[in-house]
């Protein structure tokens, strides 16, 4: 089963998105399931997992609303206020849902550097591993000092890397990234997903080549069955043309593989990350 393993969906006449900045944008318009499963056919890709675009709970149950009514979406990664002393009960009422399959917060966008090891935030997060619920890491490279402060505290929390935690593909640096990655990859319930690279890149020049560098160190400190594909769609559409361009780039990337392998990041190390074939 091959899984786009990272996209998101919405809809700016439901929500306001806060991220997204006034002014012309490809991606100041609606994107919606009926805009990606074509795409997917095309291309032989069965299922996605979609992941939240906005900080509210309302969203996440929307997102549950499209699962429900579209196969094809395999499970969704939504927010939750880890900081709510309730969050349990939270965590409860979405688990009723079956595609109900990870949370993410936007620790990127928080002022407080050290947000994601607040003793309220860790407590939140020792609910998810309390239900064993996974946890999407969103992160710039300076917060990936913390990964092992929380892989110690909250042991039993699966967690994953989005985007390879962002460097700075466009100048082309990998030292600080390259060694904090390295030791969030010793930890073994830490998971990192080949995403959101093309938009690191210089949006208008960029070139498969460029993110070579970064794959093949990620490919070096953990190994194929704790890396997955994501294509970050739409967002990639910043930088990318098609949802397409954004596959062949990530091909080009890793190189020549074993089929093997290329089946675990197509889609088989993110089918058992969030337990896809359940429910």
């Amino acid at each position: 089963m091959r899984i786009d393993a990272h996209q998101h969906f919405w809809d700016i006449t439901r929500f306001q998105y806060p991220w997204m900045t006034p002014g012309e944008s490809p991606l100041r318009r609606n994107f919606l399931p009926r805009d990606l499963q074509p795409i997917l056919q095309r291309n032989r890709f069965e299922g996605t997992v979609v992941v939240q675009a906005n900080g509210i709970l309302d969203e996440t149950r929307w997102l549950l609303v499209l699962a429900s009514e579209h196969e094809f979406i395999r499970g969704v990664v939504g927010w939750v206020d880890l900081t709510d002393p309730r969050v349990g009960a939270t965590l409860d009422e979405l688990q009723l849902h079956a595609k109900f399959k990870g949370v993410r917060h936007m620790v990127q966008d928080e002022p407080d550097v050290n947000w994601l090891v607040r003793e309220d935030v860790l407590r939140g997060l020792g609910e998810l591993a309390r239900r064993a619920i996974p946890y999407d890491l969103l992160l710039h490279p300076r917060h990936l000092k913390l990964i092992p402060l929380l892989a110690k505290t909250v042991p039993e929390l699966r967690m994953v890397i989005d985007h390879i935690a962002k460097p700075p593909i466009a100048s082309g640096r990998l030292d600080g990234w390259a060694e904090d990655i390295a030791i969030a990859a010793q930890f073994p319930q830490v998971f990192c997903k080949l995403s959101g690279m093309v938009t690191e890149a210089d949006p208008h020049n960029w070139k498969a080549e460029h993110l070579r560098p970064y794959v093949e160190h990620v490919l070096s400190v953990f190994d194929a069955d704790r890396l997955m594909f994501g294509s970050d769609w739409p967002v990639c559409l910043v930088a990318a043309d098609t949802w397409k361009q954004v596959l062949a780039a990530f091909t080009q990337a890793i190189g020549p593989q074993s089929e093997e392998t290329r089946e675990k990041l197509l889609g088989g190390t993110a089918a058992r990350f969030y337990s896809l074939n359940e429910g």
